[in-house]
């Protein structure tokens, strides 16, 4: 396999570079470069068989336009994704930026995660009070990946707030995105 020379590179150092040292990337060192892609940060909610469910997200994108489709990555080890799955529908949030805070309460395990939290009602799950944005979705498909599940899922309603400025992840905290044009 050729294997061209990034930039700063020499030859010698891109053809250490190839698809079978893939592998051999630490988990740590994978999550450190990935850390340098800012991600929106979004809480998936659903209607449980105990009352709302939810937990903290930030491998969500879209998939297709048509048909509406997005993705949503849940880690195995995730005690909530089984009770949101279950459902067969969940609410997207996208969080705005003063929801750091909250964004780590729906992180946490064992806690109480709408303690205190104003949401309103949608048919796939609890809309949390100013978010961002929320997209409804329905469960179409689950494929394993590694230690986390790729989700797809049909988008079934939307709606989005103007002017609010969301949160995002970077290099592991949280930030913010202004619109230059506002």
């Amino acid at each position: 396999m050729s294997v061209l020379p990034g930039k700063g590179q020499s030859e010698d150092q891109a053809a250490a570079v190839s698809f079978g040292a893939m592998s051999e990337i630490a988990a740590a060192d994978f999550r450190h470069v990935l850390g340098h892609l800012p991600t929106g940060v979004t809480v998936l909610t659903a209607h449980g068989a105990d009352g709302p469910t939810g937990m903290a997200a930030n491998s969500v994108t879209s998939v297709s336009l048509d048909p509406p489709l997005i993705l949503v990555c849940p880690a195995k080890s995730s005690s909530t994704w089984p009770e949101i799955g279950a459902t067969g529908a969940f609410c997207v949030n996208i969080m705005a930026e003063h929801h750091a805070d909250l964004s780590r309460t729906f992180a946490m395990k064992d806690t109480d995660r709408f303690a205190g939290v104003s949401w309103h009602h949608r048919p796939t799950g609890p809309a949390l009070d100013e978010a961002v944005a929320w997209i409804e979705c329905r469960v179409r498909d689950e494929h394993d990946a590694g230690d986390h599940t790729i989700v797809v899922a049909d988008v079934v309603a939307i709606e989005a707030t103007e002017g609010a400025a969301p949160l995002l992840f970077f290099r592991g905290g949280f930030g913010a995105f202004r619109d230059p044009s506002v």
